[in-house]
């Protein structure tokens, strides 16, 4: 029962933070800059914990927990590209990187997903990290979009709020999930 708490808890943490990073991520006129990035820390950081929950609910070495550990790697590479003093180029580089470690633990995931039969809950776990998976990978363009040179930042608000999507509707599935084995 404890490691089904844990994960529940911490695909609501996840989910919190993929809200408040697709806040950050969008250039809302009533926040400055510096309010901005503070939220997309904070989101990123959040991330970070609920995979990491989740990645620690799991009792065995599964693709579910290498692809959560992947992912909350990933938002721990985004927010060392806030925090460190580095160049802007450096930083974009760290979110693009991130943000394609956290696609390629959604799809890690995505293969136990694929393998746990088919239920109303695996859709939610299927179309949730789809989802992310694409979300990710829709920043980590637009960030390869702004090192050449373009603009990238409709696609990457998009791709924020694709991926808060994704994990909101994983988070429901978890939640049904746990209600259904809790009674």
């Amino acid at each position: 029962m404890k490691n089904e708490r844990k994960e529940l808890f911490g695909a609501w943490i996840q989910a919190s933070g993929t809200t408040l990073a697709a806040i950050g991520s969008t250039p809302f006129k009533n926040f400055t800059e510096g309010q901005l990035t503070s939220l997309n820390l904070w989101g990123n950081e959040l991330q970070a914990l609920g995979n990491a929950l989740i990645a620690d609910s799991e009792l065995y070495f599964t693709m579910e927990k290498i692809g959560n550990m992947i992912q909350s790697a990933g938002n721990i590479t985004v927010v060392a590209g806030i925090l460190l003093p580095v160049d802007d180029e450096t930083e974009q580089e760290l979110d693009i990187k991130g943000n394609l470690m956290q696609a390629l633990g959604g799809n890690a995931v995505l293969k136990d997903t694929l393998a746990n039969g088919h239920s109303v809950v695996s859709l939610y776990h299927l179309y949730g990290s789809l989802l992310q998976i694409i979300g990710n990978s829709m920043q980590a363009i637009s960030g390869i979009i702004e090192l050449q040179g373009g603009e990238g930042k409709n696609i990457n608000t998009a791709g924020s709020w694709i991926q808060a999507t994704g994990s909101i509707i994983e988070a429901v599935g978890s939640t049904i999930d746990y209600l259904d084995e809790t009674g």
